[in-house]
């Protein structure tokens, strides 16, 4: 993730972490998102407990498809 990604994904982490764990108890997963932060290579989710490769795919698909993301 570039660092203009970066920013503008970052401006709305707490709507971004409230969203992630919708995701997570919808998919009735028992982990949740603790917080979100900045790190030189792109963004860096904290999670409650080690994520499943389903949780890991819920969280990936979110981040790719928020509004806040230039795919380009």
């Amino acid at each position: 993730m570039g660092n203009e990604n970066n920013t503008k994904f970052m401006k709305n982490s707490s709507i971004h972490i409230m969203n992630l764990n919708r995701n997570l108890r919808n998919a009735k997963s028992e982990a949740l998102v603790d917080f979100i932060c900045s790190d030189p290579l792109g963004i860096m989710v904290v999670t409650n407990k080690v994520l499943l490769p389903s949780d890991l795919l819920i969280i990936e698909n979110y981040v790719k498809n928020s509004e806040n993301i230039d795919s380009s």
